[in-house]
């Protein structure tokens, strides 16, 4: 039992939590409620919010607000936007992306990742926002004839290769 309580303590103390009034007799699972209530109650950790079910993997609603300042609690169902679906990684791309205003060739440098890896992340999360599964494939028909013309163009000896370059890397 006091190998069991050293370890505890151990655990406490790696967290930066302390506990005043420590009862021998406590459960290991009522300890862990008690810990996490203690954190909330402090208001040392926020949770981000989780939208998807972790059990079924379907889209979670809102059914609970409440004020941090009053504790003035709203109980209903509330809708979370089509961004908060999005996962951690997707949303500091399209943060990023936004702070670029959009300029691709900015977040290439901002984010250390090359042009065609910016349009696929930015064709899959704009897949994701629409929830349209055909958006990607869309985007990548229309790149590919336009790659198609370009390539026929510079056959055709209607542009040169420079111009051909340019032409593709703004596509």
């Amino acid at each position: 039992m006091n190998i069991l309580i050293e370890i505890l303590l151990c655990y406490i103390n790696i967290f930066n939590i302390y506990i005043n009034y420590f009862n021998l007799n406590v459960d290991i699972i009522d300890l862990e409620v008690y810990i996490i209530d203690i954190k909330r109650k402090e208001g040392d950790r926020m949770y981000q919010v989780i939208s998807s079910c972790p059990v079924c993997g379907k889209k979670l609603k809102v059914v609970k607000l409440q004020c941090e300042n009053c504790d003035t609690v709203i109980e209903n169902d509330f809708c979370l936007s089509k961004f908060d679906y999005l996962s951690t990684e997707d949303l500091f791309f399209a943060e990023t992306f936004l702070k670029c205003r959009g300029n691709i060739k900015e977040v290439e440098k901002e984010l250390k990742i090359s042009y065609p890896t910016v349009r696929s992340r930015l064709d899959d999360i704009i897949q994701k926002l629409d929830g349209n599964p055909n958006v990607r494939s869309n985007v990548q028909s229309a790149s590919s004839s336009r790659k198609k013309e370009i390539l026929n163009a510079l056959e055709n000896g209607e542009i040169t290769p420079e111009e051909a370059l340019e032409q593709m890397k703004e596509n």
